[in-house]
């Protein structure tokens, strides 16, 4: 399928993006694409890091993500104006290709409008939904409305063809063009085994999750220091979540060092011994870095209720799924256990089999995740035009 015919150093992309994961993914493959194409130009929503590099967003990025049952009933009219907005967007001016990343409630429903009103557009999913986790039926429905879906996980190709979905592409993740922010080097890696370690404390970027998990890690960090009190604690938040972290930590028996900038959290990782961390793509952020985790994560009540009904998989931690093999320890919903995290903590940070077996998987993603050197958003910049036929 091809787009609207346009010179050689033309493009107009349409893209939409939801939360910091997407704006990250948005931004890589426009910067790829600019480099290919030199007239590309880009429209739709996302976030600052897509606003850099000359999106002007219909509307703030956080409109369309709504994270649980509740969340989403709540924010239902102004999802559906957001919605209206964008289909109407794209069918008032056609671009050349509609690339939609992430959020996938939201813009599924804009690829099923838009292929409606026009059937010939290409259209572009960036991130395969998590139908190897639950509601497989995703995956062939998004098969008439989707042209190429470009995968971050190097089992999504397959579990996307077995299911029925629409053509994918592995493209690798995000964080594969992070190595070098997250791995340490000789001196980095001494300060990692010092007598005065760094444990890395992430209760999540979601004010949600920080609610949820807050209480359970201030608890695991008191105990952790009662038995290693010579454990240096560091928090890397997002500087819109700083109020709320700090709050959050006033009651803790034990204070972390909070950190913000980017540059002091990915140096916080290069020195880190050991992690404790909520369920997410951080995990995997920590294995790539080489740092054993614990991990550990709660939903509201309800939901944990029934998702195990529909829940496929028996891990909810990402490196474990892509090595397929438990290899980071995980305490979710009923199972959480701060004496337990804190003695598991302990082993991780002092040395011994628990520690070693770690570092051995995560070890192995680098061949499993096909780390060849080419850039994740250079990868899907290629997928594009590929299809497009440019």
């Amino acid at each position: 399928m091809t787009g609207p015919a346009t010179g050689p150093n033309s493009l107009d992309v349409f893209l939409v993006a939801g939360e910091e994961s997407g704006d990250i993914l948005a931004a890589g493959l426009m910067a790829a694409l600019r480099a290919r194409v030199s007239g590309a130009r880009f429209r739709g929503v996302g976030g600052g890091r897509m606003q850099a590099l000359g999106l002007a967003s219909l509307f703030p990025m956080d409109d369309i993500t709504a994270m649980g049952f509740a969340q989403v009933i709540a924010g239902l009219p102004r999802i559906l104006r957001r919605l209206r907005a964008t289909v109407d967007a794209i069918v008032a001016a056609p671009p050349d290709v509609l690339v939609l990343v992430d959020a996938p409630d939201f813009t599924h429903r804009v690829a099923h409008r838009v292929r409606r009103k026009l059937p010939h557009l290409p259209i572009v999913k960036y991130v395969a939904p998590t139908v190897w986790v639950w509601r497989e039926g995703r995956a062939k429905a998004m098969a008439p409305d989707i042209d190429r879906v470009l995968a971050v996980l190097p089992f999504e190709p397959q579990v996307m063809a077995d299911l029925g979905g629409p053509p994918t592409i592995y493209v690798g993740h995000p964080l594969i063009g992070m190595l070098d922010h997250l791995r340490p080097n000789a001196e980095e890696a001494r300060l990692r085994a010092s007598d005065r370690p760094v444990m890395l404390v992430l209760p999540g970027s979601r004010r949600a999750e920080l609610a949820r998990l807050g209480t359970v890690f201030g608890d695991v960090l008191g105990r952790l220091h009662q038995k290693l009190p010579h454990v240096d604690f560091v928090l890397p938040t997002l500087p819109k979540r700083l109020a709320e972290v700090e709050a959050m930590v006033a009651d803790w028996p034990v204070k972390p060092r909070i950190v913000v900038d980017e540059a002091d959290k990915h140096a916080a990782f290069r020195v880190a011994r050991a992690a404790l961390a909520a369920s997410g793509t951080v995990t995997l952020e920590l294995a790539l870095a080489g740092i054993p985790t614990v991990a550990a994560y709660k939903v509201p009540w309800l939901e944990g209720r029934i998702a195990p009904h529909f829940i496929k998989v028996d891990t909810a931690i990402l490196p474990n799924l892509i090595l397929k093999e438990k290899a980071v320890p995980e305490y979710l919903q009923w199972h959480i256990d701060p004496p337990a995290m804190a003695d598991q903590l302990v082993r991780l940070i002092e040395g011994g089999p628990e520690r070693d077996a770690q570092v051995a998987a995560f070890a192995r993603l680098d061949v499993v995740m096909g780390l060849d050197g080419a850039r994740p958003g250079e990868r899907a910049a290629q997928a594009v035009l590929d299809l497009l036929g440019r």
